[in-house]
């Protein structure tokens, strides 16, 4: 590799851990719809949710650039819904509350769980080698080295995989987008493409990003339940919560149900954005594959922090973290095991977050798992940078972060506003190459 592209490769991880906040481009003006009507009678003394306030932080979202969102609150048992924009750009189809959306890297959520069911169950042990399981996928001193919880916290130092499943875009150049939107890819070759790189770091000694890692986690799963790892993930996981439009779409290049155009500019490069809601996924796969809604998201996080997913001792593990630092040392936030905890003005929250080409989404839950909150959205990758490569400020970064923080922490409003909170951090993977599944 040349030094040129190890110095390329060094900023964008750097970027990505700073998760530096950058999310917008482009207008119009839809008003937001809402859906579930305020409750009636005693039920309205314990609404915690101001629906009209939450109408007019999604509406911002729009108003800022995104072309169309949808998102869900809930509150003990209250719940909001609504959305925002434009589904379809051309037509000017309106969104509507509880569109399906591909969620990226909110996939790893669901994958870490299936992993620690069966590690409650004695199958998979969170500190044996990975070789122990597929020896095969990762042979030789690596596969001794690195272990499943490394994997899983993204401490195992083995690259991503998105550069060699996208290659154009190491060039500055989006043609793999559209020459590889048909194709299939399986998990063997996705590891491939990522474990073939040079290991990034000592196993264990530092943190990196990586999809590779989340797609061996299925391998894994697959070695011990003997099932494909995306069954085991809907019986155990998707089904035990109850989730209805959460599903993981194969080689089925079209979403299932009503759902957006998804739009993607690249830094500007495809202009207009253009749509890729039709996608073979299969790149994905156990990172990043799935696609949900926004209630489906809400009721997952919430029913994982309630403690009906996992036995308590693994629920500790999962939010056992790692700090995740900026080059300059700061931790800008902290990773667990398939889940990220980020500080607001109400403490810390958890969850994650995704990207894929066209779409973003986050889902995040307070630690008592009493409110939580999840938006979807359809225009990705319009930030711009300045000549020294770092984002521009947008005005549609501010309205998500005002979303999120409105839904999360509704007191931060009010006498709290004033200290203007620091907003949430965009995708992990939304930036350059270090961002099309999360």
């Amino acid at each position: 590799m040349e030094l040129a592209q190890q110095d390329r490769n060094r900023r964008l991880r750097g970027a990505a851990a700073a998760a530096a906040v950058v999310l917008a481009l482009l207008a119009g003006a839809a008003p937001a719809q809402a859906a579930a009507a305020p409750p009636a009678g005693p039920a309205a003394a314990a609404d915690a949710l101001d629906r009209a306030a939450l109408t007019r932080a999604l509406d911002a979202v729009h108003e800022a650039g995104v072309y169309g969102a949808y998102a869900s609150v809930r509150d003990g048992r209250t719940h909001w819904s609504g959305a925002t924009g434009l589904a379809d750009r051309d037509t000017g189809r309106p969104t509507a509350p509880g569109m399906r959306h591909r969620v990226g890297s909110v996939t790893k959520s669901f994958t870490a769980v299936a992993v620690l069911q069966q590690s409650a169950r004695g199958r998979i042990g969170l500190d044996r080698p990975v070789a122990d399981y597929v020896p095969d996928l990762l042979p030789g001193e690596r596969g001794r080295k690195v272990t499943v919880r490394m994997l899983m916290n993204h401490t195992s130092g083995i690259a991503d995989y998105i550069g060699g499943a996208f290659p154009s875009l190491m060039q500055n150049s989006t043609a793999s987008l559209d020459e590889f939107r048909h194709r299939t890819l399986t998990p063997g070759r996705l590891i491939a493409l990522g474990t073939v790189q040079p290991q990034l770091f000592e196993p264990g000694s530092d943190w990196s990003y990586s999809n590779t890692n989340y797609v061996l986690l299925g391998e894994v799963l697959r070695k011990a339940t003997g099932e494909d790892p995306e069954k085991v993930i809907t019986r155990d996981v998707i089904r035990r919560a109850g989730l209805r439009d959460t599903y993981f779409p194969g080689t089925t290049e079209r979403i299932k149900g009503p759902h957006a155009g998804m739009y993607e500019n690249w830094y500007g490069l495809i202009d207009p954005p253009r749509d890729y809601a039709d996608y073979n996924m299969t790149w994905g796969g156990t990172a990043g594959a799935l696609v949900s809604t926004t209630d489906d998201l809400t009721a997952f996080y919430r029913a994982l922090f309630q403690g009906r997913l996992l036995p308590a001792e693994q629920v500790r593990q999962m939010r056992t973290t790692v700090p995740v630092k900026d080059p300059g040392g700061t931790v800008v936030m902290r990773y667990g095991l398939g889940l990220l905890s980020l500080d607001t003005p109400c403490g810390p929250v958890w969850g994650h977050d995704g990207a894929v080409f066209g779409a973003g989404t986050s889902a995040m839950t307070t630690a008592d798992g009493a409110r939580q909150y999840a938006v979807g959205y359809n225009l990705m990758k319009y930030q711009r940078f300045d000549a020294g490569g770092k984002p521009v400020p947008h005005p549609a970064d501010a309205a998500l972060g005002a979303f999120a923080l409105r839904a999360l922490c509704p007191a931060s409003d009010g006498a709290r506003s004033a200290a203007a909170p620091k907003p949430l951090p965009e995708p992990l993977d939304s930036l350059p190459v270090k961002g099309l599944t999360r």
